[in-house]
């Protein structure tokens, strides 16, 4: 299962002991997920609700709003997703029954296309609802081992607009953009969706997210620290091979005795010590010597090589 169904299955366990709040998380999963359609019968407006869904939490956490805030009962239906070819869609038809067109009232969706009353968004606590409707709804979340990424899959601007202003208002950094006639508030930052797991109550979720991305920061601290080493070891074996051969030339060109004492002390050093670095030569040597001056008389060792490989002398 992946982690956004997880999380989707932990949020759709989380219940809101107020009614505002109830309001809140069930406007934002019809308004994400939701189609309201009127029609007449007689005399009387009759309105009727469709929801569709991936998940089945979800789909038993929206039946049992219904239930609880109005007594309203709807039909579920399973469909196999032919788009994915591998998921269920669960589609809930609530007809026209007493209560709903009070409950599209309250939910401020009494004319098709309505937005969400702000009196549902006075309270903090609303506000995390609505959050979490709308995650529940249309909201994903990739596993924290990869990239970095929540997203909300709304239907129009206007809506990712909404949301993506009360994101900001919760202090998140939410974008959103549009992609293939859909917009996507996104958030990127590892800390930023902590914060949105927090605020709309997938503690679990969030656990398994901080856990998963300290193991990440150490795996990739590991091996940084291990590619620096290699790095410098590299380094350390590829100038010691070319002092090593600077030193060859000039004894079977010169000798080593005709050096000076100081160079031919740390010639013969580096050739009885080809695995040491310049710091240890230095410790070597009796007094020691700082790494800067080992490298002093080296270069000067390259240098007589040099001489003798160009001009023969």
């Amino acid at each position: 299962m992946s982690f956004s169904a997880t999380t989707k299955n932990e949020l759709a366990r989380v219940h809101s002991r107020t009614d505002c709040c109830r309001l809140a998380e069930l406007a934002a999963i019809i308004r994400m997920d939701g189609r309201v359609s009127y029609g007449k019968k007689g005399d009387q407006d009759e309105a009727l609700l469709r929801i569709t869904t991936e998940n089945a939490a979800v789909a038993r956490k929206v039946l049992s709003l219904l239930k609880d805030l109005a007594g309203i009962r709807g039909e579920a239906l399973v469909q196999r997703n032919a788009r994915l070819r591998k998921n269920n869609l669960y589609l809930l038809q609530i007809s026209a029954q007493p209560g709903i067109k009070e409950l599209l009232t309250k939910l401020g969706m009494e004319e098709e296309g309505d937005r969400l009353p702000q009196h549902l968004l006075r309270k903090e606590c609303c506000r995390r609802a609505y959050l979490r409707g709308v995650f529940l709804g249309g909201g994903s979340v990739n596993n924290p081992e990869g990239a970095y990424h929540l997203e909300l899959n709304c239907e129009d601007q206007e809506l990712a607009a909404e949301v993506c202003s009360l994101m900001r208002k919760m202090s998140m950094s939410a974008k959103y953009s549009e992609r293939k006639s859909r917009f996507i508030v996104y958030l990127k930052g590892s800390e930023e969706i902590v914060r949105f797991l927090n605020i709309v109550g997938a503690h679990e979720a969030l656990l398994n997210f901080e856990n998963s991305r300290i193991f990440k920061d150490m795996r990739n601290k590991v091996n940084r620290l291990v590619n620096c080493e290699t790095a410098n070891l590299h380094k350390t074996v590829n100038a010691s091979v070319r002092q090593l051969e600077n030193i060859k030339l000039i004894k079977e060109e010169f000798g080593l005795d005709k050096l000076p004492a100081s160079l031919r002390e740390i010639a013969e050093l580096r050739i009885n010590h080809p695995d040491s670095c310049l710091k240890e030569l230095g410790n070597l040597m009796e007094p020691p010597l700082s790494k800067s001056g080992i490298n002093h008389r080296m270069r000067k060792i390259e240098e007589m090589a040099e001489n003798i490989r160009y001009f023969g002398v």
